[in-house]
């Protein structure tokens, strides 16, 4: 994913899923609310961060192997979403997708999730 996990972070959890047809990377840490919207602006998505639905995943589906819910089950997680071969980030060549939660924790603390294939 080439994402540097802020230096005041916590709690911070990574692995690799890996499938037949593409592996799936998963990265979650908590960092202050400014460095988790710096890091879904470095990612160059079309859209900022934007309130998603909440919507059902099974559970443990992802980040359930990393002891985490699933951010899509989290009432007011802000979620944005990018191609980075789409946006011209060469520094990710190497993955299709990346998807990025932010849920909103205690003042100034966010959980960032980061997914990527």
């Amino acid at each position: 994913m080439r994402v540097a996990v802020p230096e005041d972070a916590t709690q911070t959890k990574g692995a690799v899923q890996v499938n037949p047809q593409e592996d799936v990377y998963l990265l979650s840490f908590v960092t202050t609310e400014k460095n988790a919207e710096g890091i879904a602006a470095d990612l160059h998505a079309r859209e900022p961060l934007r309130a998603r639905k909440k919507d059902f995943a099974p559970e443990g589906e992802r980040f359930g192997h990393l002891g985490l819910p699933e951010p899509q089950t989290l009432t007011g997680t802000r979620w944005a979403g990018v191609c980075p071969p789409c946006a011209d980030d060469t520094r990710r060549a190497g993955v299709h997708w990346i998807e990025i939660y932010v849920q909103s924790l205690q003042p100034d603390r966010a959980r960032v999730y980061l997914q990527a294939f």
